[in-house]
């Protein structure tokens, strides 16, 4: 079992949710098929500059054509996991050979992670719940 699961308190944390919503929200459900990007790191403890990578690669990524939207969330052992959505397998390619965005993973891998994992999954099945406090609960999605 990894470290990071032995902070008194393991709870997931969410941290800023890319949403258009003011809050922490999850990214809506999308019609499938669509792509997962399942991104999971320890950061070291030397974080220069990476905020502002950090930004300026969401800034980027919202530039991508089929980009859907981005969850991300922190435990509070240091585990970051970070879920990229894209339309198609098109827009994946777009995002993943940018040149910015390579040079960003470069830096990453020598400055900023002790280590992470990459997954890529095609989503088949995509549902949604948000509890009203106006009326009737929403549902959506398969």
């Amino acid at each position: 079992m990894s470290d990071h699961l032995d902070a008194p308190d393991q709870s997931v944390v969410p941290t800023a949710a890319v949403a258009d919503i003011g809050g922490a929200v999850p990214v809506p459900a999308h019609e499938p098929p669509y792509y997962a990007v399942v991104f999971t790191s320890v950061r070291t403890a030397d974080q220069s500059g990476y905020g502002e990578t950090a930004d300026r690669m969401e800034e980027l990524v919202r530039g991508v054509p089929g980009f859907l939207g981005m969850d991300q969330a922190q435990t509070p052992g240091g585990l970051s996991i970070t879920v990229g959505y894209f339309r198609d397998a098109e827009a994946l390619a777009e995002w993943r050979t940018d040149v910015e965005h390579r040079a960003a993973q470069k830096r990453g891998r020598a400055e900023w992670y002790e280590r992470y994992t990459l997954h890529v999954a095609k989503v088949e099945r995509s549902q949604a719940f948000e509890r009203s406090h106006d009326g009737p609960v929403r549902e959506t999605g398969q």
